[in-house]
């Protein structure tokens, strides 16, 4: 469970400071994509680049399994009416209204970007911000640590299967090769990171800061190499600024309506304020460091760029929306809480 200081969330440094501004990470992230578009990996140095990212790759999954606390899962595995809702919010909710979008289409852009909200849809949560602002929040900590790591190990089998269903994508993808490299990159190096928790565990608990800085180094190099290719087969030629704008407020829409369908249904099937909290903080996340390594096995290289840049924006979105909502959530928390101890004073 995260550790909790005042309010303050000390398990994960980078969101303790929950502010409707783009995080330092995101800054790096736009930084990475521009260093791409004008300085692309070419000649040699791509195959050299495509080597250290399958490494970074592992490394990310390592680092994820190393950071799982088998306690901390162990003390939410029993809410499976909670974990079950935000597993259908992850896996079913999101990837109806990503294919019913791409079916409606009103807007005129690339095709590829609506393939790309799809793939957004059919990735699982995040760990890290949603058990963040689940704490921010005062919500079912333990629970949110559970449902997040459930969802990230689930969505390494599920998310290419909705891929293969959903985005119509066959041949080397629908491979036992490609299948084999998806285990290979992404799951084994998770439960290795797991199994050698005994030998390690104490040294990452006191270099979270380090080890938080090693995923983020590992997603720009997978960035970076993506837009690489990207850029080299004309993405930039295929979006513009409408594109851009179209991004965004289709992410906007989109995790509002996420947002509604958790918050209500919490409340339909007679959640706790707690439950609740973890719901809407687990069920609307989607995670980008599982996405763009994952897109980067998925999907042919020239499409890898398209294919997650949307997943890119709504990351933001998704951090700034969920800050505001946080906040809020954490205000009505302390003011349910200053009702009940003054009643509590008179009695």
């Amino acid at each position: 469970m995260p550790p909790r200081n005042n309010g303050r969330i000390d398990f994960y440094p980078e969101y303790a400071a929950m502010k409707f501004l783009p995080d330092r990470f995101t800054l790096t992230l736009i930084a990475t994509v521009l260093l791409a578009s004008f300085l692309p990996a070419r000649g040699e140095f791509v195959g050299w680049l495509n080597g250290l990212t399958i490494a970074a790759i592992a490394l990310l999954f390592f680092m994820h399994g190393a950071k799982l606390s088998r306690e901390a899962i162990l003390a939410g595995s029993n809410n499976w009416r909670l974990h079950l809702w935000v597993m259908c919010s992850t896996f079913l909710v999101f990837p109806l209204l990503g294919v019913l979008f791409k079916w409606w289409s009103p807007i005129n852009v690339s095709p590829e970007l609506y393939s790309g909200f799809i793939y957004l849809c059919i990735l699982p949560a995040t760990v890290q911000s949603a058990i963040a602002f689940t704490s921010l929040a005062g919500g079912n900590v333990a629970a949110a640590v559970c449902s997040a790591s459930a969802s990230s190990l689930l969505g390494i089998f599920v998310s290419p299967l909705l891929v293969g269903l959903l985005m119509n994508v066959h041949g080397d993808t629908a491979s036992l090769q490609q299948v084999g490299s998806i285990v290979l990159q992404l799951l084994v190096p998770f439960v290795a990171g797991h199994l050698s928790r005994p030998l390690i565990g104490n040294w990452i608990e006191r270099n979270r800061k380090l080890i938080g800085k090693t995923d983020q180094t590992s997603i720009l190099l997978v960035v970076y190499a993506a837009f690489s290719e990207a850029v080299t087969h004309g993405i930039w030629h295929q979006v513009g600024i409408g594109s851009l704008v179209f991004i965004v407020v289709f992410s906007l829409v989109l995790l509002t309506l996420v947002l509604l369908v958790n918050t209500y249904m919490a409340r339909w099937l007679g959640f706790s304020k707690p439950d609740e909290i973890t719901i809407v903080f687990c069920g609307s996340k989607k995670s980008l460091a599982n996405g763009i390594p994952m897109a980067n096995i998925l999907f042919p290289a020239a499409s890898v760029g398209m294919m997650v840049l949307p997943l890119m924006i709504f990351h933001q979105v998704q951090l700034m929306t969920c800050a505001v909502l946080a906040k809020r959530y954490q205000k009505q928390q302390q003011a349910r809480q200053a009702i009940l101890n003054a009643k509590a004073a008179e009695g």
